[in-house]
């Protein structure tokens, strides 16, 4: 009896170690299992952190483009803290501001339909550049205003030199005489009958892009100082080389008075009338400070701030 007792106490005995060992396995295994964190769903690449940043910055450079605007004034915003200068209306400023652009995107053209390969505009001007090698810088500026006089029939203010000191009048281009170059020498010739159509004043205009250029411009237009800078007046190197950009629109900061601006200008070789970029902002503003110092850089010429010209009335 006392034997089987014995037996008995060891059985529950074993028992009880057994349970005891399995429930510190299970409590050990528990301890050994790592508890499940919730994890953060992975950006892709395209949501880096450098890229949110590029879209960022995207979403900056596009709040100053409206793809969607037809003119200057709609297409290119200002920046925040600045306003548009008011200009008084059917002036040459508002025409300029209001001149039609291409759809956003479109290449720069040059005369033969080749796509200028530098990207240095943020828009291009819906002007037609011609099928010759003639609408280049000064030819550009030429253009525009030629083209404001003409479309208010101001035809006696259209007028522009030759590079040799010659008077081009559209006035007498209207009533048949052409224009006869032999060397250095310029003169009137009857030539046919009295015309004031489009097509006239283009035929015009190709005959001054031939013989006027930077040089003749800095002769005939008037030099003014940086600080009475309006929309229409003209950054230019009159030399050969020589190059010219034309001020097309203007705003300003009413708490600070800084005054910026925008370019737009031709180049070599014929091209469409573009928008251009300013190459010192990282961030793609295409303005300019009228405090730029002493030398203002634009994406094809550097211009000092003694180089401003305006067109006489």
């Amino acid at each position: 009896m006392p034997t089987l007792r014995k037996i008995m106490r060891l059985g529950a005995a074993s028992i009880l170690i057994f349970a005891l060992m399995v429930a510190c396995a299970v409590e050990q295994s528990q301890l050994n299992k790592k508890p499940e964190i919730a994890k953060k769903p992975k950006l892709e690449e395209k949501d880096s952190i450098a890229s949110l940043t590029n879209k960022s910055e995207q979403s900056y450079k596009e709040s100053l483009i409206n793809s969607h605007g037809k003119t200057i004034g709609e297409r290119i915003k200002v920046p925040k803290g600045y306003e548009r200068v008011e200009v008084p209306r059917g002036s040459f400023a508002e025409y300029l501001r209001n001149l039609p652009l291409k759809p956003h995107g479109t290449k720069v053209k040059y005369y033969n339909g080749e796509e200028k390969p530098k990207d240095v505009y943020v828009a291009v001007i819906d002007m037609d550049v011609g099928t010759r090698d003639l609408q280049q810088c000064a030819d550009a500026v030429i253009r525009l205003r030629a083209e404001y006089l003409y479309k208010n029939k101001q035809y006696d203010k259209i007028h522009f030199n030759f590079t040799n000191g010659f008077r081009a009048d559209f006035k007498k281009w209207m009533q048949g005489y052409r224009i006869k170059v032999e060397g250095n020498k310029a003169y009137w010739v009857k030539k046919t009958g009295y015309c004031d159509d489009y097509a006239c004043f283009r035929k015009y205009l190709d005959m001054v892009f031939a013989y006027a250029g930077t040089l003749s411009l800095s002769q005939e237009m008037q030099k003014i100082p940086l600080s009475g800078l309006q929309i229409g007046d003209v950054f230019l190197k009159g030399s050969d080389p020589g190059h010219c950009v034309i001020v097309v629109d203007m705003a300003q900061n009413p708490k600070t008075g800084e005054k910026i601006f925008l370019l737009a200008q031709s180049y070599m070789p014929a091209q469409d009338i573009h928008i251009l970029k300013n190459p010192t902002n990282d961030d793609d503003n295409p303005w300019y400070s009228i405090n730029f110092g002493d030398v203002l850089v634009t994406p094809e010429w550097q211009f000092t701030k003694d180089q401003v010209y305006r067109f006489g009335e």
